[in-house]
């Protein structure tokens, strides 16, 4: 595993834990029907806080709470690269070589 996969797992490793304790700490301070609600509640809460700070990071604006927030490839679009010859195009075929075999890239 190289370096920013490692990461990537710690981050989750670490917000599993940070869900996994305050799920013991409500469900030890509250009684069942309500620790339940409150707890979807907070997970909820805490799931739409990550995913705002997260956009923010990648200079998205924060959206609505479903996904409003816009096609992050709009304003730039897609780019198609030649896998054969490595051509920018938007084609079926490369205009270069002929090759329909492409990749997508930024």
């Amino acid at each position: 595993m190289d370096d920013s996969t490692k990461k990537f797992m710690m981050n989750q490793l670490m917000w599993i834990g940070i869900y996994f304790a305050i799920s013991i700490a409500i469900s030890l301070v509250l009684p069942f029907p309500i620790s339940l609600v409150v707890l979807i509640a907070v997970i909820v809460g805490i799931a739409y806080w990550r995913r705002r700070t997260m956009m923010r990071r990648m200079g998205q604006s924060g959206g609505s709470f479903f996904g409003g927030g816009g096609n992050p490839f709009a304003s730039k679009g897609i780019d198609y690269f030649c896998m054969n010859c490595g051509a920018k195009h938007n084609k079926a075929a490369c205009p270069n070589c002929g090759s329909k075999l492409k990749k997508a890239g930024f």
